[in-house]
């Protein structure tokens, strides 16, 4: 494996290695079974099979930018593998989750010296690039541009959307697919008869029935694939040799005990985050922000949910709240990870420290049901727009009374909902934080205007 120098966080494949991947006796079976050369990759044929462009440009040395854009499990990260182990270039691998731009530095300041005093080229591969914002993103291109490092990234997002257009367009899209059924069978009986790397030593056979399900379960992931039969050959008891349908759908229960960002337990845990900040436990809140951060969650959906309880949750007791969760929101696009876990805690411990008010969701909601019983009603001609004479001729604006040339900008008595509306409260404000000041400043208002109602003739 090529590495770059002393880098402070280590590359991918250097934490890999450290953790007992990448071929070690410890390492997860997918990892074990990563194919290294082109002739191991299942799948992928119009990219890395026959005279494609992608094998040709690996198999001579000569691969440009690139982005590889598939889904999780097709294969973007053994590419990388692939073209790690045949390249004679210097190789880095750099994951957009867990480096900083700090770091980037010192890979491009290391790449400028191999390239001036060795004459060799660097290839940096950014794992999950459509992580870094649009201006940790911008830092590749003069490097890009004078050829200081050649750039491979891999995303499970659109390029169109998720990459820079300037770097997009000095990069190859290569478009990875899912691994189909009859793919993922192959894997999973080459990891049962490899004895070197795979499960070969166990002399394990599989059914029919279960190799089928768990390519079915995989939904295309040969990752997710391989960990199930690594569970499943777990799982067997005592002389048992044979893998059953039976012990595939045990292994599918347990699997579900762990996180899963698209399943089960991760709407527990975002169920379990909203919960614990609403009832005002910014340790419990931290907790499970940190369980979903750390699992992979997209902080971007984890943020969308903070803007939406700070209206929904907190609204007018503390308005500060949305600002909060939206500068964290602003915050996090302009700094990437991890620093942007920074304001992502933040905005969370906020939250869940302040007061709370569900009164604007009770107010829209009452309007809403308003509008359904009674259809769009008429509104008053004295608020509705004069823009012409004959809309004025027509009584459009008139009666109304400006409430800045009032005593404390308002008119008491006045009223501006549709006439079989007038005297509903759809907002009721809470007694907590400032919105108990806002209540307050209602029900003075509406006992003055009651007041000036009642001494009318």
């Amino acid at each position: 494996m090529k590495r770059s120098g002393q880098q402070t966080g280590g590359t991918l494949f250097e934490s890999a290695v450290r953790r007992g991947a990448l071929g070690g006796p410890e390492a997860p079976l997918a990892d074990r079974m990563r194919p290294r050369t082109l002739d191991e990759i299942v799948g992928q044929h119009h990219l890395v099979g026959g005279s494609a462009s992608l094998a040709r440009a690996i198999q001579t040395d000569r691969v440009a930018s690139m982005i590889l854009w598939g889904p999780p499990g097709s294969g973007k990260t053994t590419l990388a593998h692939v073209i790690a182990n045949a390249t004679r270039a210097e190789f880095v691998a750099f994951n957009a989750v867990l480096g900083g731009v700090a770091e980037l530095r010192v890979i491009v300041k290391e790449a400028k010296q191999k390239r001036s005093y060795e004459g060799k080229r660097t290839i940096l591969f950014v794992d999950e690039i459509h992580r870094f914002n649009k201006s940790q993103q911008d830092a590749f291109l003069p490097h890009l541009e004078d050829g200081t490092i050649t750039l491979i990234g891999a995303t499970t997002e659109n390029p169109s959307f998720a990459v820079n257009s300037a770097v997009l367009s000095r990069s190859r899209v290569f478009r990875l697919e899912s691994l189909d059924s009859g793919q993922i069978q192959a894997l999973l009986e080459r990891a049962l008869a490899d004895s070197d790397r795979g499960l070969g030593k166990l002399n394990l056979a599989i059914d029919e029935k279960a190799r089928t399900a768990i390519a079915e379960l995989s939904r295309g992931d040969a990752r997710r694939a391989l960990t199930t039969l690594e569970l499943c050959a777990s799982l067997l008891d005592g002389e048992a040799s044979r893998i059953t349908l039976e012990l595939v759908e045990q292994a599918g229960e347990e699997r579900a005990l762990l996180y899963d960002k698209s399943g089960e337990e991760h709407y527990n845990v975002v169920s379990a985050l909203i919960k614990s900040m609403r009832g005002s436990d910014p340790d419990a809140a931290i907790y499970y922000l940190m369980r979903m951060l750390d699992a992979g969650d997209d902080p971007l959906f984890v943020l969308r949910r903070l803007i939406i309880f700070a209206s929904e949750d907190v609204g007018n007791a503390d308005p500060r709240a949305l600002d909060v969760a939206v500068n964290a929101d602003m915050a996090f696009r302009r700094l990437g990870m991890p620093e942007g876990l920074y304001p992502i805690a933040h905005a969370c411990l906020y939250l869940a420290s302040c007061p709370k008010s569900n009164a604007v969701g009770s107010a829209y909601s009452a309007a809403r049901e308003a509008i359904r019983r009674h259809g769009g009603l008429p509104v008053p001609k004295k608020l509705r727009n004069a823009a012409t004479s004959l809309m004025k001729s027509d009584g459009y604006g008139a009666g109304y009374k400006y409430a800045h040339d009032h005593p404390g900008n308002f008119v008491p008595g006045e009223t501006y909902l549709p006439d079989e509306l007038v005297g509903q409260r759809f907002y009721k404000p809470s007694q907590h934080g400032l919105e108990k000041a806002i209540g307050d400043r209602l029900e003075r208002l509406r006992a003055h205007a009651d007041a000036v109602t009642k001494e009318k003739p």
